[in-house]
């Protein structure tokens, strides 16, 4: 089950500031501390400032780059005197990044929303700045700002471009091989009115959007996170008088780790404490700046634009030591931008995959690979559609072939199984159409299923939701199938003399609460299931074995793993050895551990974007399989495939993603099989 289904409701209008004890509309002004400026860029060339960065250099130095309109870019000195003004079209927003690479160097990026057209705008920040724009890269909104986000995870570059109607757009950025910067959208998030300005901290993976007549939201910045907004502030409700302006996040290390907004009509602005849930801490001016839009912060510094400055709209710096002395708040120790940030997760890409399920919602679920053994290129994967039925693909992603039989769940098979004594491959399905076994033979020339199930193999299950195959002891091959109350079966598939396939059931036993992936490793006659919400256990996959079980890892006990515990596969080596895969959907990450032995823990990585291929990342994963078997030279050591419950580049329908193993074997280090 989706976590997305839980939280498709869960809007989160959490008023942080503590809204309710404020008078509306009633905040003294005069009771606020002022701050004063230390230095003030010149006015604009054309009176027309909207958002300004401070962007630092690794000898020390600060610049402040500012928009300018149709002015362009306008670079300043620290003391605010203007040094160039860098046509860029009518340039409404920018942000500023370090270490992105390109062309084989760290650079520092500097990326620019052009109004004219809504382009988004590349350039290399040196003595001047030098635009690295692949071609023409144009938002499909009518552009009013936008930010840049830099992800821990792989240190893969992304902008928003925010729009006059709420629109928002994130856009991969990425290396084009030419030297240029290339983008490519990834994801589309949407409010309800003019999104105004943004701000993005690196570090925790947060964007807050001013959504000017309503008030700051912040969502995850991850493009595979779930889309869940959460109010920190509100027009009217909270401490916004009549229109929320620009954002700033200050980042002292800990316990000093701040967000900053503009309540513009009122010349004023909050302090909110991001390690406290976005706890109001105080309010504040700064001496001669009025109706502030964009804000930046940076090494103990704090940048406003004045849109009311006498001689032309410019952009004020104050010390952010002086703020937090005003408001009493622990300044701490600036951290620096131009440090990479720690990657909380080994990373590896996906170099497939599959078409979209025919349907948007929760649809895609769950993979089998199928191992052409004559030819391993020509390798196949069968897909659910818990809308419609099963897909088989090839290793390219291409649908060979549907099989429309209803809501298929999850799917497992094995090779070798004896009917109308020819050895088949024989596929099975947990039917929730039908509350039945699905069982289908594989044809792999074609890539087709053929039904062979002796009429309907009904489960007397409530809902059949999780499946896997066994081939024990003699031969004999068996079907797991569990319920959502946590009841699981067990069945014998036995031919018939008519060339079907009957399942008799051997076997009933329960866990206290909803499983649904499972799998059972053939050569140790084990199994494994995950208990969404508790853990992923081991016991005994024959049906006269043991009833005892042992917790291989929990949700409690491996800070690594957030519920649900989902898919689960092995990666067979010899001698017993090799790995279990595991789905942890919580935190889109995927958790390994020794298949011999206690089952140790061996670390967990993340799928993300291959930009360049166009392909993006795994999330919100239910179902996987993986296999060690070489699947041609795109696959020497085999592969992982992951149902990604997001899907967001294009935003298309769920689908599968193909990953080669030794990326994974790369991103952890393993020994090669």
């Amino acid at each position: 089950m989706t976590r997305k289904n839980r939280a498709l409701t869960a809007l989160r209008l959490t008023l942080v500031a503590g809204a309710a004890s404020v008078a509306l509309g009633a905040q003294a002004q005069t009771a606020l501390p002022a701050v004063a400026p230390i230095a003030e860029t010149a006015p604009t060339a054309r009176n027309d400032a909207n958002t300004g960065v401070l962007v630092f250099d690794a000898a020390g130095g600060m610049r402040i780059a500012g928009s300018g309109g149709l002015g362009g870019v306008e670079l300043y000195g620290a003391d605010g005197a203007r040094l160039a003004s860098v046509p860029a079209g009518e340039v409404v927003g920018l942000d500023v990044r370090y270490g992105v690479s390109l062309n084989g160097k760290s650079e520092t990026v500097l990326g620019v929303i052009d109004a004219q057209q809504s382009k988004l705008r590349f350039f290399t920040v040196g003595e001047g700045l030098t635009e690295v724009t692949a071609g023409t890269l144009s938002a499909g909104l009518s552009a009013e700002s936008g930010c840049l986000y830099k992800s821990p995870l792989d240190s893969s570059l992304f902008m928003f471009a925010l729009g006059a109607a709420g629109e928002i757009e994130q856009w991969s950025i990425f290396d084009n091989g030419q030297g240029r910067l290339d983008g490519r959208l990834v994801r589309r998030l949407h409010i309800a009115s003019e999104a105004s300005y943004c701000t993005v901290d690196d570090v925790s993976g947060a964007i807050y959007i001013a959504e000017q007549a309503v008030g700051v939201w912040k969502f995850d910045a991850e493009p595979e996170a779930e889309t869940i907004p959460t109010l920190i502030d509100a027009v009217g409700l909270g401490r916004i008088t009549e229109e929320a302006g620009g954002v700033a996040v200050v980042d002292g290390g800990p316990g000093a780790r701040y967000l900053i907004t503009s309540n513009a009509s009122a010349n004023s602005f909050h302090v909110f404490n991001r390690e406290d849930g976005h706890k109001y801490l105080g309010s504040f001016t700064v001496a001669g700046v009025e109706n502030a839009g964009g804000l930046a912060a940076g090494k103990g510094l704090f940048l406003a634009m004045d849109d009311d400055n006498p001689a032309g709209a410019n952009y004020k710096l104050a010390r952010f030591g002086d703020i937090a002395a005003a408001l009493k708040l622990n300044a701490g120790a600036p951290a620096d931008p131009l440090a990479a940030l720690p990657a909380p997760l080994p990373i590896v890409r996906p170099i497939a995959e599959t078409q979209p399920v025919g349907q948007g919602g929760d649809a895609a679920d769950d993979p089998a690979i199928w191992v052409n053994r004559a030819d391993p290129a020509r390798s196949l994967i069968i897909g659910t559609d818990k809308q419609a039925g099963l897909g088989v693909y090839d290793l390219t992603g291409k649908r060979l072939s549907f099989a429309a039989d209803g809501k298929m769940n999850n799917v497992d098979l094995r090779d070798g199984f004896k009917l109308a004594g020819q050895p088949v491959t024989l596929v099975t399905a947990s039917d929730r159409t039908k509350n039945a076994i699905a069982i289908y033979a594989l044809d792999g020339a074609s890539g087709t299923l053929r039904n062979v199930s002796d009429g309907v193999q009904g489960t007397g299950l409530g809902d059949p939701y999780g499946l896997c195959m066994y081939q024990g002891k003699g031969g004999r091959t068996y079907v797991f199938i569990n319920d959502t109350d946590g009841k699981m079966r067990q069945w014998r598939l036995d031919p018939t003399t008519t060339g079907t396939v009957k399942a008799v059931l051997v076997r009933e036993f329960a866990f206290a609460t909803q499983t649904e992936g499972c799998v059972a490793d053939d050569e140790t006659g084990w199994l494994y299931v995950a208990e969404e919400d508790v853990a992923l256990w081991r016991l005994n996959a024959e049906p006269k074995g043991a009833e005892n079980r042992t917790q291989v890892t929990s949700v409690a006990s491996n800070p690594a793993l957030k519920d649900d515990l989902e898919g689960v596969s092995l990666y067979l080596q010899p001698g017993g050895k090799g790995y279990i895969v595991l789905s942890s959907q919580g935190n889109n990450s995927y958790a390994m551990f020794r298949r011999e032995g206690d089952n140790a823990y061996v670390g967990s990585f993340a799928v993300v974007a291959n930009g360049p291929a166009g392909i993006d990342g795994s999330s919100e994963t239910d179902g996987l399989d993986v296999t060690s078997r070489p699947m041609g030279p795109l696959f020497p050591n085999g592969a992982l495939v992951t149902q990604d419950g997001r899907n967001v580049s294009p935003p298309e329908p769920q689908n599968f993603k193909i990953i080669p193993w030794k990326g994974i074997e790369a991103a952890l280090k393993l020994s090669a099989p």
